[in-house]
């Protein structure tokens, strides 16, 4: 199954995608680039601003590639690649992945299990649930900018308690999280039976270990003032448990 779902039909399909948007953005690169100097922007202000994007555009995209390579081992590389490259997130994709390979049967992801229905479904629902943002957005985005902009700023400093989208997305992280850890626990605890604790230990190490590597980013970040490890935070916390996953 995994020679199909590397085969030079997807490949060609997925890069063909790819290649298409890349195209687009490299449009859209050179007339904002010429929309700068109409307004009379300086030159080298302009590359420098390229460059610095540039950079902080690959820094980040180290954790994406792990994604890629994560994935590609039980859905081929040409999906994870097309799916990480244009639209997709990483926690995202995995989180997705995995719970449409339980409810096909596929259990966890491997290649050793996936079958054609099951990498079908995979993808669909990996698909059909991503655009959503773009399309509320299209719809609503034009109204809710209105009503950002028309809020007094004087209002909005002395303001203390955080607005409801950045409290639902702490509960929807929280929840994530808590929901991925209690299956780890779940999973040791009733490794043979119920109460057992002979089950797998290495997912609730892997994970206390990458959230300590993440604690250490955080804190020279905010405390040291080294804004620049926070490109490097998620990319170090899946290295690090990657390797702590291997040596266990």
């Amino acid at each position: 199954m995994i020679e199909t779902l590397n085969s030079p039909a997807l490949y060609a399909i997925c890069g063909g995608i790819i290649g298409f948007v890349a195209v687009v953005c490299l449009v859209f690169l050179i007339r904002a680039y010429r929309a700068g100097i109409a307004a009379g922007m300086d030159k080298g202000m302009l590359r420098r601003t390229i460059t610095s994007s540039v950079t902080f555009t690959i820094l980040p995209s180290v954790g994406i590639l792990l994604g890629v390579i994560a994935l590609s081992g039980s859905l081929g590389t040409p999906w994870p690649w097309l799916r990480l490259s244009v639209i997709g997130a990483l926690h995202y994709e995995t989180q997705v992945a995995q719970a449409a390979a339980e409810q096909v049967g596929v259990g966890t992801l491997s290649a050793a299990n996936m079958t054609p229905v099951g990498f079908a479904t995979i993808a669909l629902l990996m698909s059909i649930c991503i655009p959503w943002g773009m399309i509320l957005s299209f719809f609503f985005n034009k109204s809710y900018l209105k009503k950002i902009k028309g809020k007094n700023k004087e209002e909005a400093d002395k303001e203390k308690t955080p607005s409801f989208g950045d409290s639902a997305m702490i509960a929807m992280f929280m929840g994530l999280v808590s929901a991925y850890i209690g299956s780890y626990i779940g999973g040791f605890v009733s490794g043979e039976g119920l109460f057992t604790f002979k089950g797998d230990l290495t997912p609730i190490i892997v994970a206390v270990i990458s959230a300590a590597v993440m604690a250490v980013f955080t804190y020279f970040a905010e405390k040291k003032h080294m804004v620049w490890l926070e490109s490097f935070s998620i990319a170090g916390s899946m290295l690090v448990g990657m390797l702590a996953a291997v040596f266990i």
